[in-house]
Order: structure tokens, then sequence, then C-alpha cells
């Protein structure tokens, strides 16, 4: 018992240490991209004839308008990651974020409803339920420092999250509307073991990297891209990480995939969809729904793109809805955003 607490403490040590170094590197970038870009454009090559390097292309100074897009995108990101760290380290840790992560000017705080540490049967997957717990943990705090070097009245606060596996939780109903529970009197808990707690990051993972993707083209300045687009990546490394365990976990938790794949696409649609024909954006886990066939790790188009969501399509499926909203779900009171556009689902509708 006592190695197993040091071992523990030095694995928390290591995260702690990891995230230090995530959230000072962002919040540098951040700094940088409020007061920097001009000595950057300024910044030329040595006078110096033996110097081959060019000089730089200057770089344009982001409009306020921008400026302010470019902070709601950051802000409905933070939103998501809110809700992923949270559940990863309750599922990891069993402790929720301290108070310090979660206040800010924009919104109102919310509690968090459920939650409880995994008791992982395979040391492996509880290794990475730490490390991606970790990583979202570092994406709060990067996206917080980056938003507070923009302007501090800026930060949203953590909204409501209801991240419970009882009959009244988020999972629950998501359970409920993919088919992998009784639709009725069914029950799905995410912290019950291993399998449980994969299909619920595997609901979560797909989402972020489809929901960074789609918001790229709305980011004005190369260094907020920069972040946005490490986060991405990390968010794209976790997801291929759930589908892959999963796919290996055999036919059972495969066609579990699908459904929840499957419902999510149920409640994104598109700008063009009708009840009949909605655009798969993330496809499941296998070539066919039965689990048979063979895998489809990296879900994306004829040209080996991944898909994007817009603002309306991401709380579509975080709310749980395929009506226009303001809430539900897992943000049983919505999102905070100071673009009144970015915290709305549609109705399959378009975003800002």
């Amino acid at each position: 018992m006592i190695k197993d607490s040091i071992f523990a403490a030095l694995e928390l040590a290591d995260a702690r240490r990891a995230e230090r170094r995530r959230f000072l590197k962002l919040a540098g970038a951040g700094t940088a991209a409020v007061g920097g870009l001009a000595l950057l454009s300024a910044c030329g090559g040595d006078d110096d004839d033996d110097d081959p390097a060019p000089t730089p292309s200057p770089t344009p100074t982001p409009t306020a308008t921008g400026v302010a897009t470019d902070i709601g995108v950051l802000q409905l990101a933070l939103n998501l990651e809110y809700l992923e760290a949270q559940f990863y380290s309750m599922a990891a840790f069993g402790r929720r974020l301290p108070d310090a992560s979660l206040t800010g000017a924009v919104g109102t705080r919310g509690d968090v409803s459920g939650g409880r540490r995994v008791e992982f049967r395979d040391p492996i997957i509880a290794s990475y339920a730490r490390e991606i717990a970790a990583d979202e943990i570092a994406h709060v705090n990067a996206l917080r420092a980056v938003i507070t070097a923009a302007n501090p009245s800026l930060v949203i606060a953590q909204p409501a999250l209801n991240i419970d596996g009882g009959a009244t939780g988020a999972f629950t109903a998501a359970a409920r509307a993919a088919g992998l529970v009784d639709a009725t009197t069914g029950t799905f808990d995410p912290y019950e073991n291993d399998d449980s707690f994969l299909l619920a990051a595997f609901l979560f993972e797909d989402v972020g990297v489809n929901a960074y993707k789609g918001a790229s083209p709305l980011i004005t300045s190369a260094v907020y891209l920069e972040a946005a687009a490490g986060i991405l990546a990390a968010e794209a490394y976790h997801a291929g990480l759930i589908r892959t365990e999963l796919y290996r976990r055999g036919t059972t938790a495969r066609v579990a995939a699908n459904k929840i794949s499957d419902a999510r696409d149920s409640l994104d649609g598109t700008p063009t969809a009708t009840a009949t024909n909605r655009q798969d954006l993330d496809q499941g886990i296998s070539a066919n729904a039965d689990g048979t066939g063979d895998a489809n790790l990296v879900p994306t188009d004829a040209n080996g793109i991944a898909f994007s969501r817009t603002s309306a399509q991401v709380h579509n499926i975080v709310y749980l809805r395929n009506t226009a909203g303001l809430s539900g779900g897992f943000f049983p009171a919505g999102t905070n955003n100071s673009i009144a556009a970015l915290r709305t689902s549609g109705a399959f509708s378009t975003p800002i």
C-alpha cells in the first residue's frame, strides 16, 4: 500500500510538471499575441551579408473584431476543456479541478454533478487515463492563460457540468439515445469499469477533434492558431488511442462505439441535412456496424482529411439535442462565451 502511494505521488508530480511546462509555453504565446506582433513584424534580418536568413514578412496586427472572434473561439474551446478535464480528473484521480482554475468574469460559475475514480483493472488503461487527464487539465490552464494575457475580463468561468452516471446523468441520457441501454430505465456509469470509461472517453474525444478543426478557419491570429493547433493535435492523439483500445477489445465494444458514433451524427446534422440524409462526420471504429470488418481508427473523408464540426453542431452534441436551445446534456445551464452565437445550438444550423 505504501509503495502504491509513493508511485501515485510520483505520477501526479510528473503530471504537474508537464502541466506547468505546457502552461508556461502557451501563456507566453498568449502574451506575445497581444503585445508582440508588431515587434515580430519589425524584426528583419541582420545587415551582415554573411547572414543568409531572409527578412521575415511583416505579420499583420489582428483587428479588434478579429481578436474578439479569436477570443470567442478560445472561450468555446475552454468550455469543452472544462468538461473533459473534470471527467478525466475524476476518473483518473478521483478529484475535481481546483477552484483557482474555474473562476472567470464571463458567465456564471457552475458546479460539477457526479464523477468518481474508476477502479481500473488494466494498469495500462489506468496509465492512459492519468496521461489524458494531465493533458486536459493543462489545456484548461493554458487556454485560461492565453485569454488572460489578451484581456483578463474575458476569461470564462466554468459552467455547470453534468458528468454523472446515474439515472439523471448526462452519460445515461447519451447511452439511452445511442441504444446502449434501455431507453427508459437503463443507466450508463462511465466510472464502473475500464470498458465504460473508454466508451465515455470516445463520446468526448472525436467531438473535440472536430470542434478544433472546425474553429480553425475563424482564428485570425497566427499565435492563437498555433496554440489551438497544438491542442487539436493532442486531442487527435487521445481520440486515436481510445479508438484503438475499443477496437482491440472486440465485437461488443466496437458495436457500442459505432452506436455512439451514430448517435452523435443524429444530433449534429448538417446545414443541408434531412431526417434521412445526414453526413457522417466521425464514423464508427469498424467498417461494419456489427463490429466486423477492418478497423476505422482515423475517421476521414475521401482525401484522408479529418472532419470539421461547427459550433452549433458541437453544442447539439454536448447538449444532447437536435433542436435549437441554450442548454442541456453535459451543460445543464449552457456554455459560457462572450459571443452569444458561440453558446447556442441549432436545429442543424451554421454558427456565427
